[in-house]
């Protein structure tokens, strides 16, 4: 019994000893709802939705704690909080709890030891070394303390590596353990920088992406939130495999040699060392309104009406994300190229749904005003835009122009 409330013995438990490790002020009084003693159908699934609903997050965050895998290996993560001081240039998030092994300890990192102990490195971009040292050095010293290390880090603006030093191994693991975790964390924070695609503006392309336009604009401008404003640049137009946060020149160029090793091991196979030809035909609506749309995309699919645009992309993600360079989100990419977006309203430089965080990892939020995409979805369902022979993957950055007008490329791979 909680509060006069009986839950199913299944569930009474778990829940009883969860909220014996919450804060007090997390745990709210409420009445007991009217099912409380009924035995009619469904009673049981209402009581359980009620216990779902009523300790959400408080009861998520200790029955099913965050998950990071790092170097093949599960980890419980506790909640970084945010505090903000007073009279500080710049708000910082620090280090407040710790991380739990899910597994027995592992020989995951290269621990080598010395004269003095043992020694372990970690290879960090400069940007997030604040994250590591927190206000007044105060996650340092934190994490020196609870692991019983020495934390070298390199100044700011240094290209370096992050070097613990301890007398025992274990202390060392543990400290590069909850290093990675910090450094993972933020990372996520980081807007994205770069973003591996397909250019799509070859000419005949962008010709009839124009007509699109013009047609749409003549047909529908009368809809609600159609206006010239929310359309793509033309000179833009691309297929994203996935996105990027590279935090210094290393990162990019370990981003160009996995990009090689794709090709290497099975790219070149998929597609037989030609050009994917490929069709860009038909319109499909992102949310499940077509009365309020904010993204609009062409489908594209193989010409031949073979899966192999899908399988390559599919496994270029699959390697990115195991390697950690891809934050995985999704299993499979959705093959499209956007035509409308309403973020391009206010901001003709908006990216999407990527455009979340500021360079110091602030969340922003982005205001848009949808549009009614029921006749365009009508008129222009199976809209023709041509026919593309897809022959480069780009590492391409984001906010960047390049002398075409397109998105500016630091690397890229050829399929012939």
């Amino acid at each position: 019994m909680i509060q006069g409330f009986t839950f199913p013995h299944d569930i009474e438990g778990p829940l009883l000893s969860a909220l014996s490790r919450l804060p007090r002020s997390r745990v709210t009084r409420v009445s007991p709802p009217s099912f409380r003693q009924s035995r009619r159908p469904g009673a049981l699934r209402e009581r359980q939705d009620f216990t779902r609903i009523l300790f959400k997050e408080s009861i998520m965050e200790v029955l099913r704690p965050q998950l990071v895998r790092i170097g093949g290996r599960i980890y419980r993560k506790n909640p970084i909080q945010e505090q903000t001081y007073q009279h500080e240039e710049e708000d910082e998030d620090f280090y407040q709890g710790f991380v739990e092994c899910a597994e027995d300890p592992c020989d995951a990192y290269e621990v080598v030891q010395t004269q003095q102990g043992f020694r372990c490195t970690v290879k960090a971009p400069s940007l997030l070394y604040k994250h590591i040292v927190g206000k007044r050095g105060d996650t340092r010293k934190k994490l020196e303390v609870e692991t019983k290390t020495s934390i070298s880090i390199p100044k700011p603006g240094q290209e370096g590596e992050i070097v613990i030093t301890g007398q025992h191994r274990s202390g060392v693991i543990s400290a590069r353990t909850r290093i990675d975790v910090l450094l993972l964390t933020f990372r996520r924070k980081q807007p994205f920088t770069h973003f591996l695609a397909f250019f799509l503006n070859e000419v005949e392309v962008q010709e009839r992406f124009l007509k699109f336009q013009e047609e749409v604009l003549e047909k529908c401008s009368m809809d609600h939130g159609v206006d010239s404003t929310i359309f793509q640049n033309p000179k833009k137009l691309h297929l994203t495999i996935g996105m990027l946060v590279l935090l210094s020149e290393q990162e990019i160029q370990q981003t160009c040699e996995m990009l090689q090793q794709c090709k290497e091991e099975f790219i070149d196979d998929i597609s037989g060392g030609k050009p994917l030809e490929v069709e860009m035909a038909g319109i499909e609506y992102m949310n499940d309104d077509p009365g309020m749309v904010d993204v609009l995309y062409a489908k594209v699919h193989m010409k031949d009406g073979s899966n192999r645009l899908q399988e390559l992309v599919d496994r270029v993600l699959e390697r990115f994300q195991a390697s950690g360079l891809i934050v995985k989100e999704w299993n499979s990419v959705k093959l499209h190229a956007t035509v409308m977006n309403t973020l391009f309203r206010k901001d003709p430089n908006a990216e999407g749904r990527y455009n979340l965080y500021t360079a110091d990892g602030k969340y922003i939020f982005k205001e848009r005003e949808s549009f009614d995409g029921r006749n365009i979805l009508k008129l222009f369902e199976n809209f023709y835009f041509g026919t593309l022979k897809l022959n480069s993957i780009h590492i391409s950055q984001r906010f960047t122009v390049d002398s075409f007008g397109n998105y500016a490329s630091c690397g890229q791979i050829d399929f012939s």
